[in-house]
């Protein structure tokens, strides 16, 4: 994300429902009359300021509705939140370019551009709330439309979070059994970075919604709720080179959309060799990262010492418990849980039960 792209989406929460700042604009649209705001006072700013009048007063919905009746620009200091000009004319470099008609807008976009700071405009006749940040341009959507948009996003979530469930539950099984394949493995991640992408949406949206989006917030934490540890979990047991995890999650957070559903792409990302489509139904074993963090009351730092000691799984589980004590940090006790622990995974996995 760029720092325009950036400065957007804090603009667009500056403006949600709830804010005073929205109250504000909600004024001078039932008043029928449209402004010119620039939210952010830096020298950018005074340079392209002509006329009008100097202010420092604190920021209140009342005052900016009473300041908007006059035609020029209102200056707000979003950091200390006073406003500090009214009525003043805008003066960006002319040669700029704009796409925009009105000369309000046009105003707008310009400034903007030259000053990569957020502007906003109303339209007095279509009763419209523009934001403009560098060379970007957003409107402003009622809750209503955003909140309808939101609800299909999340139960494209909900499904999203069930299909991750099977599949998760079907790798660890398989991961047991000593049958999971790149293929499995690859589906799993896939359905991993199709939710994050989803959230990602949706908290846009929930960003834009501000007070109106509480309810939805709390829905959307209780279905990816854990999503983002599991994830680690998996990586850790399959990336190959464990350094790169961080670096494997970037180039798989900027896989492009038509690559999202092809398992090699995401399985060489992971570094598992892919070449050919026979590739995905070889044979891979899990370190076991994430069978040790089912075990109850291991800490993280117990987990990575018994991770690199044996290299996979299966390797792990045919530990017997003077080997387990020999790994620092392991007395009998938690010897005799690890492998209490482990023994139970693989009889929960023959009877074919998941989810334990």
């Amino acid at each position: 994300m760029d720092s325009d792209e950036a400065t957007l989406r804090e603009a667009l929460q500056m403006v949600a429902p709830g804010t005073a700042l929205r109250e504000g604009l909600e004024r001078i649209q039932r008043s029928h009359t449209g402004a010119l705001i620039v939210l952010g006072s830096a020298p950018e700013v005074e340079d392209i300021c002509s006329g009008g009048f100097d202010l420092d007063v604190p920021f209140t919905a009342s005052r900016l509705r009473e300041l908007c009746k006059m035609d020029g620009a209102v200056v707000i200091d979003t950091q200390a939140w006073r406003i500090r000009k009214a009525n003043v004319q805008l003066l960006p470099d002319p040669s700029i370019p704009t796409d925009e008609s009105g000369m309000r807008h046009r105003t707008a976009q310009r400034t903007a551009r030259h000053t990569h700071l957020p502007v906003l405009s109303l339209s007095a006749s279509m009763r419209m709330i523009s934001v403009y940040v560098g060379e970007y341009h957003r409107l402003v959507e009622e809750p209503e439309a955003l909140l309808a948009r939101a609800n299909l996003a999340v139960d494209t979530l909900d499904r999203y979070s069930q299909r991750l469930d099977e599949v998760l539950q079907t790798l660890t099984v398989l991961e047991i059994r000593d049958s999971a394949t790149v293929r499995d493995v690859a589906t799993v991640i896939q359905r991993m970075e199709m939710i994050r992408r989803i959230t990602s949406e949706i908290n846009g949206y929930l960003e834009e919604l501000g007070s109106e989006g509480r309810l939805l917030a709390l829905q959307v934490d209780d279905l990816i709720r854990g999503s983002a540890s599991e994830r680690a979990l998996v990586m850790r047991d399959y990336v190959r080179d464990q350094s790169d995890v961080g670096a494997v999650d970037r180039r798989l957070s900027e896989l492009g959309g038509e690559k999202i559903v092809d398992l090699a792409a995401i399985a060489n990302i992971l570094g598992l060799g892919v070449f050919e489509v026979a590739d995905l139904d070889r044979d891979i074993q899990p370190r076991g990262i994430r069978a040790l963090s089912l075990v109850p009351h291991l800490p993280w730092s117990v987990i990575k010492d018994v991770s690199s000691r044996w290299e996979t799984l299966a390797d792990l589980r045919a530990a017997s418990l003077e080997d387990l004590q020999s790994v620092e940090g392991i007395g009998p006790y938690r010897a005799a849980l690890i492998h209490e622990n482990l023994e139970h995974q693989a009889q929960m996995a023959a009877n074919g039960i998941v989810g334990w």
